[in-house]
């Protein structure tokens, strides 16, 4: 009969203990909470923050002390009809390249997400394609299509033509523009799209296909609403790109805003000024976009969030109604 020795445990490993001093208060109460707190010092962050502050401070006042800036023909030429009648010619090049970018582009998605492989093949080779040739190649190729084709008709394919006309009468530089611009976006946003509904649990799909949901329901209700949180940021960021790749038509002679500063500053030579001009319109109209993708993506967020963060005009509206209850609930001064 053996005797199974008593296992061996390695010794408790304990903290070290610390001593303080008898001078100390903790060391004749022994309250951790008596301690005293020294704030963390970052000196190198200050020293950064500071730098920083000078330089956009420099900044600043070289904007207002330089007179190559020339402010006043930027005042001069910031709000005159030419340049708004541009500013309208981007906008409308930006909203119907989205529309029929991002309504194309949900259409080669679904391709690429069919079971067909044929269907994914066509799909794929389209992003391919937009996605290697530069935005300016396409533009100018667009410009040019009458000189390949001279006339476009509908009809029996290798056969008669039933409906023909010309391709300048259809097709002159806006239409260009539009039409190459929406081609262009289609490859970018059907990548988009396809991200945000691969995005959606599987598990999503199978729970509404047991419960009898038709799949046009499911994609519609189900499918949808948790993509478009994931798509929403991307193509967001997509629509200002489009917006500040229009001025990319300039060559195509096209009366948008980049093209119509260039027009002014080549009769009066005031470049710096111009661009300025231009950079404004720019810088404002990217922030209303940039606004109105954030109300977007909070829409959409309901579901994530069952309490959304408060909007910038929510806090805006908090902080004067707390500070008007903070000298409504103070004592007033003087004696009776």
């Amino acid at each position: 009969m053996t005797v199974a020795a008593p296992e061996k445990h390695p010794p408790e490993k304990r903290p070290p203990e610390r001593h303080l001093s008898e001078d100390h208060p903790s060391a004749s109460t022994g309250d951790p909470a008596s301690l005293p707190v020294v704030p963390a010092r970052h000196p190198w962050r200050w020293l950064a923050g500071a730098a920083a502050v000078v330089v956009v401070a420099q900044f600043l006042h070289g904007l207002a002390t330089n007179p190559g800036w020339d402010w006043p023909t930027f005042r001069a030429y910031l709000a005159t009809d030419s340049i708004l009648r541009a500013v309208g010619t981007t906008l409308q090049l930006t909203c119907y390249g989205t529309v029929l970018g991002f309504a194309l582009g949900a259409v080669i998605a679904a391709l690429r997400l069919s079971r067909s492989p044929i269907l994914q093949t066509i799909a794929w080779t389209y992003i391919w394609a937009f996605r290697s040739i530069p935005l300016i190649v396409q533009l100018v190729f667009w410009f040019n299509l009458s000189y390949l084709y001279k006339r476009l008709g509908l009809g029996v394919p290798f056969g008669p033509t039933v409906w023909e006309f010309e391709t300048m009468d259809v097709l002159g530089a806006l239409g260009a523009a539009v039409l190459g611009l929406a081609l262009h976006q289609a490859a970018y946003a059907a990548e988009i799209i396809r991200a945000g509904v691969i995005s959606v649990d599987a598990g999503q799909l199978e729970a509404a296909a047991a419960l009898g949901i038709p799949r046009l329901r499911q994609a519609w209700r189900i499918v949808l609403p948790q993509a478009m949180r994931g798509i929403l940021p991307n193509a967001a960021n997509e629509v200002i790109s489009l917006f500040k790749g229009t001025s990319i038509v300039y060559v195509m002679a096209i009366g948008e805003l980049f093209y119509q500063v260039q027009v002014v500053y080549g009769r009066t030579g005031r470049v710096v000024p111009l661009l300025m001009v231009a950079t404004a319109w720019y810088v404002l109209l990217t922030t209303l976009l940039s606004v109105g993708q954030y109300y977007v993506e909070r829409y959409f967020a309901r579901g994530a969030e069952r309490t959304p963060p408060p909007t910038p005009l929510q806090r805006a509206r908090a902080l004067v109604r707390q500070i008007q209850e903070s000298r409504l609930s103070a004592p007033s001064g003087g004696s009776s």
